[in-house]
């Protein structure tokens, strides 16, 4: 496994990053894995080198952040040997303060995170999405206090506009308060949108570039075929995939994946995820691994050298979208 640098910072993470999300309640998700199911596939990835991990408060409405602290304090030696991501911004309650990046539910989200993951700070605490109904400065500066008290390390920014980014690292110069490293955002090879704007920011600026979904919800792997088949638990109880993925363009995406990696003699994962890390801005892919063979793939991709040709190829098909991933 190689380690590289987050972004600008002095900070170093695995190439690959392991998404818990798929860590947690059966009730929520049917495709979820439970802690005991959990525990081998995160100490697969940890043995194979990953010491980056990502979650939220919102997942499983907290359970996601308890497994995920639980396992990482049984699988490392230390704290100090891995880094871990959290996010907030989605509700956790019911009452008009449990949600959002007001002051106020910062500061108390970041103190439940906390306390779930069993650990006295998170390495880079995120924003899930960008909040409308609160002003920036306000976030920016509560955010700073996050870190200024030491229970974050760093911060970081997921899924917007890159004007609203920008609007943020502004009001976060101006104000002489902690800037965002990293940019989790939608990033794949049937999604590329972000190449427009959002990327280059970020290469310009020096932040890292995070992806989440970069096997676009499975269908990467062939998840679907273009009759509507699915062939896993997730293609059947995941409604934003066919919402998001669902043009003959982007099955003609799926099927160059397909060719490429049959030319290679490996599973389409490793060709796709291969693509992302030859992409200069791109820092880890968030990979999420339900079954031993996702580790292995990530693991493997990290190790396979695509030709500028496979990279033309595998680009050729993509058509324009809609902006998907910010709401």
């Amino acid at each position: 496994m190689d380690y590289v640098r987050l972004g600008s910072t002095g900070l170093k993470v695995s190439r690959i990053c392991l998404g818990m999300m798929s860590y947690g309640s059966k009730a929520e998700r049917a495709w979820h894995l439970t802690e005991a199911e959990a525990e081998p596939l995160v100490k697969a990835a940890a043995d194979g080198g990953v010491m980056f991990f990502d979650t939220a408060d919102v997942y499983s409405a907290g359970e996601t952040e308890e497994i995920t602290g639980r396992l990482l304090s049984r699988l490392f030696r230390k704290r100090d040997d891995y880094v871990l991501a959290t996010k907030v911004f989605f509700p956790m309650g019911d009452g008009p303060n449990d949600r959002g990046l007001s002051r106020k539910h910062i500061m108390s989200a970041i103190e439940a995170s906390l306390r779930r993951l069993g650990t006295d700070y998170v390495d880079i605490y995120q924003i899930h999405r960008w909040d409308y109904e609160t002003p920036i400065e306000e976030t920016m500066g509560a955010l700073h206090e996050v870190v200024r008290q030491g229970k974050a390390r760093y911060i970081g920014a997921s899924a917007m506009f890159a004007w609203q980014f920008a609007k943020a690292q502004h009001a976060a110069d101006r104000n002489g308060w902690t800037r965002f490293v990293s940019m989790q955002n939608h990033y794949n090879l049937m999604y590329r949108e972000e190449e427009r704007e959002m990327i280059p920011q970020c290469a310009d600026q020096g932040v890292a570039v995070i992806p989440y979904s970069p096997l676009a919800r499975g269908m990467l792997t062939g998840n679907r075929s273009r009759s509507g088949a699915l062939s896993t638990t997730r293609a059947g109880s995941d409604p934003l995939s066919g919402s998001q993925y669902d043009t003959e363009a982007d099955f003609d995406v799926v099927d160059r994946v397909a060719g490429v990696a049959a030319g290679y003699g490996v599973p389409p994962a490793q060709i796709a995820l291969a693509w992302l890390l030859h992409k200069p801005a791109v820092t880890a892919p968030i990979v999420g691994a339900t079954k031993p063979g996702h580790v292995e793939d990530a693991l493997a991709a990290t190790r396979l050298t695509l030709t500028a040709e496979d990279i033309r190829r595998l680009e050729e098909p993509y058509v324009p979208h809609p902006v998907l991933g910010h709401s």
